[in-house]
């Protein structure tokens, strides 16, 4: 770990904290919430030794990057142009693109913005939703799920973070990390996100030490930066009309874990086996369901992934 290299790059507006290693084709890593750069630690040194020059920036609002105060300054635009901007200052013409849970989604719509500057993609745990173009994400969401679906129990600012400073941060990392329960998460408000289990005995794919690095970071910044890219999903869905029914237009490959809760969301398994992915990401070569495994499968099963990840973009 002591190998990996860290600095401040101004980007969009910004100052972005980038981790990174080795030499050589640029892998671009991408994560999610409650996330930092860390979350990517194992594949930044397993894929820097087969040759590959790998950065995993804290994105916009999290960790060492800033938080800009407005939640509007939170869409997809700025993100995207946050990363085209960390790219163009390292002189980097094209990268191969990995992203898990949020970094899926600002991955899927960097190459959907972008596809110029990406060579091929490897996406983790959330599959594309191509834009319905008379009801945002928020909206179908509450239909499906009610209010106490967690992303609908987000959109009003400040509540969560209430919520969260009545709990110890790393309790809150852990309750995420380390969830299992492939059922839609609900949060009623009476109940808050106390209500999700909580087990002291971690896994032993994170340890401690994990779990005070994170906490560490969330304890300087807070929770807001992250909440705020949830908070941004209505104007997103607005300001994106014009590329409704636009395809991806890179090569793809997906993994999964068959007890990940975004493969267990009403449709989607059946959304990625009977190609629906397949007709809006036509270039998807690969998709991989990873047995037993959950969420955050970068960090439980990181030598697999890894795996997964060289076995693409070698043929690139």
């Amino acid at each position: 770990m002591d190998k990996i290299e860290h600095q401040t790059v101004a980007t969009n507006g910004i100052n972005m904290h980038i981790a990174s290693i080795g030499t050589g084709p640029v892998i671009l890593f991408l994560h999610g919430f409650p996330e930092l750069w860390y979350s990517w630690r194992h594949q930044l040194l397993s894929l820097s030794s087969l040759g590959y020059r790998c950065i995993a920036p804290d994105l916009r609002g999290y960790g060492d990057t800033d938080a800009p105060k407005n939640v509007r300054e939170y869409t997809i635009f700025h993100i995207v142009g946050d990363l085209v901007g960390l790219i163009d200052s390292l002189g980097i013409d094209k990268v191969f693109l990995v992203g898990h849970d949020w970094g899926s989604t600002v991955a899927w719509y960097f190459c959907l913005l972008r596809p110029d500057r990406i060579k091929a993609l490897v996406n983790m745990s959330v599959v594309f939703q191509p834009r319905n173009p008379h009801k945002s994400s928020v909206q179908i969401s509450r239909e499906l799920f009610g209010d106490d679906f967690y992303i609908c129990r987000i959109q009003e600012p400040g509540e969560v973070e209430e919520d969260f400073a009545q709990m110890d941060t790393a309790s809150i990392i852990t309750r995420f990390l380390t969830s299992r329960d492939p059922k839609p998460p609900c949060i009623p408000k009476e109940v808050g996100f106390r209500g999700i289990p909580y087990n002291p005995n971690l896994p032993s794919w994170l340890s401690e030490k994990d779990i005070n690095y994170y906490a560490g970071k969330f304890n300087q910044t807070g929770f807001t930066g992250g909440l705020n890219y949830y908070r941004c999903l209505d104007l997103n869905w607005e300001l994106m009309a014009a590329w409704t029914g636009l395809q991806i237009k890179v090569p793809v490959k997906f993994i999964v874990g068959d007890v990940d809760l975004t493969y267990h969301i009403p449709g989607v398994k059946e959304y990625i086996s009977k190609g629906g992915l397949k007709k809006y990401v036509p270039f998807l070569q690969e998709v991989v369901v990873m047995e037993g495994v959950g969420h955050f499968l970068n960090q439980e099963k990181p030598e697999e992934v890894s795996e997964h990840i060289y076995d693409f973009i070698k043929k690139f």
